[in-house]
């Protein structure tokens, strides 16, 4: 008798990735998602009989062994292993259709597919299947019932991150790319690399975690090395990055830390890794983010007589913005209640469990005040709800003594934002991470998390031992707007756009709302400071008294002549915000008060010319048009342009533009895939730090 064998293997690419949403992956082998049926087609060297053995094996990892889950054999119509199973279709002569369901828990990664007959085994070519999570199945803890959801958090491969400050939020456009050639291969490479246990790759709680500590260089040669130096000659700028594909692509060539990132672009490209392994991800920025604060939820700031922030003195910060990324998983290691959003962050900042790591920790958990949930819920609820307390540093007797002018309690953790679903807008999700300010929910919630948290009480912070303490008070500050017997009020503003080589013109409004005649002393300074609430210079300084009767205010201006900032502006490799301070001061009732606003500098356009539509494989042209409508030179202008799917990333020198120049520069795009795609580009010079485009067509 003729023993059977096999002749060859189908895997039916086109049909099995359509069905599974995987048809984007740019990759020769299988791709398919847990839970769900794919079909392969066998063909033998004669017709199957039912005493014939046939049976299919699906090995991960090294050395695939049956007792140890990671080799799965699987035979037509039997009992289910390890969750998985296999059925006969249909035989037709000797062909035979099968349809394997993988486990919805099963391990994620890529599995070696063998037939065996008999005793002999068909190890077929491009017979590496790749297994993903599956958002598309209920029993999936990833599952998300919203299609339009899915769509976005799972498929979208572009998107905008939101950076800036609360005063003057932006997108930046940002290329996720995860279904690019290599990265992939890179996410597979970043599993192993992990020594995940294959228990601990079926849940994405693990894997998040994972990936949040392998997405920065610290400590495991991870993906992106970050640096906030200042200077990035050995490297690429954190600011000349515009997606994730070159960066991963990079990685996975050399399997060495690309240089540099800071906050948006670790959360760009663990974007890109959560989406391309198939867990729902998004980016989210929250603005005025408080930093190392120890867990006490306090923000020390310090200020010197002129009311100038002092970088010295700090150890924590408010970084104007931050951004993190949430996945969206069924937590089942935790109590009920905390499935859904959890949020996770690479950006390497304190240590979790001995690694720079954040996270899944549950966004529900930060709004409940529940912060004694794995992982790191004290740490992102301290991100989102510390105080702000300011304290003017003044020598007494040749002393540094230190007085407490102020106290914010709703200043930290604003407008957090994500890109809306199936739009090119941003998203409020600031009530999805805490209650409104001030309401019951708020106070039951921030009085459950002080009962985790030690607050340290109103000592000032610093790196001196011979500390002043004034007053010991310890009690959990009361979160409460600051009453004042005068009603004092600040607000800071701008009156003229904020262009570079133009004149800042600023303005503080003091306002008081009780009946009197009250005598106020006013400070106010302007510097240029990152985002990370480092400051790089101060530009000026104003000191007022003003008299106000009553329920009136008064505008004092805050005016910035060009040659004080533009030589800063110029020579920093970072783009800086502008930030002032004010400080007011009522002389009868001793009210003290103080606010901080950041602002950002304002930009021409890049404008994009491209046709609505083009055809599949058809060159087309697509030319950026930017006029320098400003005062000053840029000089060293760079143009990065990347489409994903029609224009391959590309940086071209486009050498100074005087003011008043109009640059035009012209590209042909070869459109290699359907759909709509974009086109994002970006403008770089000495002076400014990025402006940003982008533009949609369809390709059909």
């Amino acid at each position: 008798e003729s023993s059977l064998k096999v002749t060859g293997i189908d895997l039916l690419k086109s049909q099995n990735t359509r069905q599974h949403h995987t048809d984007g992956y740019n990759i020769k082998n299988l791709v398919v998602r847990r839970g769900q049926p794919f079909q392969v087609q066998v063909s033998l060297s004669r017709e199957l009989r039912a005493a014939d053995k046939l049976s299919l094996r699906f090995g991960i990892g090294e050395n695939p062994v049956k007792n140890r889950g990671s080799l799965l054999s699987l035979k037509p119509e039997r009992e289910d292993f390890n969750g998985w199973r296999i059925s006969l279709v249909k035989k037709n002569g000797k062909e035979c259709l099968l349809s394997v369901t993988s486990s919805p828990h099963a391990a994620v990664g890529k599995y070696n597919l063998h037939v065996k007959t008999g005793t002999n085994i068909y190890k077929p070519e491009n017979g590496v299947v790749y297994l993903l999570f599956n958002p598309w199945c209920e029993d999936d803890v990833v599952y998300m019932a919203n299609e339009a959801q899915r769509k976005e958090y799972v498929l979208n491969d572009t998107g905008y991150i939101y950076v800036g400050s609360a005063y003057s939020i932006y997108d930046r456009p940002w290329n996720y790319g995860q279904f690019e050639e290599f990265i992939l291969d890179a996410c597979m490479y970043l599993l192993d690399k992990s020594k995940l246990s294959l228990t601990d790759r079926r849940d994405p709680a693990n894997v998040s975690r994972a990936m949040s500590a392998l997405v920065n260089a610290n400590d495991d040669n991870g993906v992106v090395l970050g640096s906030w130096s200042g200077n990035y000659v050995s490297g690429t700028s954190p600011m000349d990055w515009i997606g994730s594909v070159k960066i991963l692509q990079q990685y996975y060539k050399t399997k060495k830390p690309v240089r540099y990132g800071q906050c948006w672009v670790f959360a760009g490209v663990l974007n890109t890794v959560m989406r391309c392994l198939g867990v729902p991800s998004r980016c989210v920025s929250t603005f005025d983010a408080a930093h190392d604060t120890e867990e006490n939820l306090r923000v020390d700031i310090y200020l010197n007589e002129r009311g100038e922030k002092l970088n010295s003195l700090s150890f924590d910060s408010v970084w104007n913005f931050h951004v993190w990324n949430d996945v969206w998983m069924k937590r089942t290691d935790l109590p009920e209640g905390f499935d859904g959003w959890q949020a996770i962050d690479s950006t390497p900042q304190e240590q979790s469990q001995g690694r720079f790591q954040c996270g899944p920790c549950p966004v529900k958990a930060v709004r409940e005040g529940d912060v004694y949930l794995p992982y790191d819920s004290k740490f992102v609820y301290a991100e989102v709800n510390a105080d702000r307390v300011y304290w003017v540093v003044k020598k007494v007797n040749g002393k540094d003594k230190y007085f407490r002018i102020g106290t914010e309690t709703q200043d930290i953790g604003k407008n957090i934002s994500t890109k809306a679903v199936g739009q090119n807008r941003r998203e409020d999700i600031t009530r999805e991470y805490k209650y409104p300010e001030g309401s019951k929910e708020e106070r039951m919630s921030m009085q459950r998390a002080y009962s985790f948290i030690r607050p340290s009480g109103m000592r000032p912070r610093s790196g001196y031992a011979s500390m002043q303490m004034l007053g010991g008070n310890t009690q959990p500050l009361v979160p409460k707007e600051p009453v004042t017997k005068t009603g004092l009020h600040l607000e800071i503003t701008n009156t003229e756009a904020l262009h570079p080589g133009n004149p800042l013109e600023m303005a503080i409004t003091v306002k008081t709302s009780t009946p009197g005649n009250w005598t106020v002393d006013l400070t106010g300074s302007c510097q240029l400071q990152y985002y990370t609430g480092k400051v790089q210079a101060n530009l000026g300084t104003i000191k007022e008294t003003i008299n106000l009767e009553g329920t009136s205010e008064m505008q004092i201006p805050l005016k910035i002549a060009p040659d004080a900032y533009m030589k800063t502006l110029s020579t920093l490799e970072d783009e800086v915000l502008i930030l002032v301070t004010a400080i007011a001061e009522v002389r009868e009732t001793n009210d003290k008060l103080t606010k901080e606003t950041s602002m950002r500098f304002e930009y021409p356009p890049i404008t994009v010319q491209m046709p609505e539509t083009a055809k599949l494989y058809n060159d087309f042209t697509c030319a950026f048009i930017f006029k320098n409508k400003l005062n000053v030179t840029l000089e060293n202008c760079k143009l990065l342009v990347e489409g994903l799917g029609i224009f391959k990333m590309t940086t071209f020198d486009q050498g100074d533009i005087m003011p008043g120049r109009i640059m035009k520069s012209e590209i042909i795009c070869t459109p290699t895939r359907l759909g709509e795609k974009k086109i994002i580009a970006k403008l770089i010079s000495n002076q400014i730090k990025g402006i940003s485009t982008e533009k949609a067509i369809i390709i059909t």
